[in-house]
């Protein structure tokens, strides 16, 4: 795909970029590769690939899920500035 110099300036204008002419003019053979590139990935036959996360097969070491209530309220709200009823107290926000 050949990207012209149009195009660059809407792709710098859209990114926020300030790009003079000679910039533009320079990148657009650039641009115009990686979209050459890109298209070429797309002609790749990937039906029989399994997607995956990495290239090398990692399993993660993860720990059972267990759920418990930790029973350290006490000791968490002994932290707190203020506590009432179990509970963190905090200043009123909206009137």
């Amino acid at each position: 795909m050949a990207v012209d110099i149009p195009t660059v300036r809407k792709i710098a204008s859209l990114a926020r970029i300030a790009i003079t002419e000679e910039e533009a003019a320079r990148i657009a053979p650039e641009l115009g590769n990686i979209m050459g590139w890109i298209e070429q990935l797309g002609e790749v036959d990937t039906t029989n690939v399994e997607p995956m996360t990495a290239v090398i097969a990692n399993t993660l070491r993860l720990r059972d899920d267990v759920v418990t209530d930790g029973n350290v309220r006490d000791a968490v709200l002994a932290n707190a500035p203020q506590a009432e009823h179990g509970f963190f107290t905090v200043p009123k926000v909206i009137e």
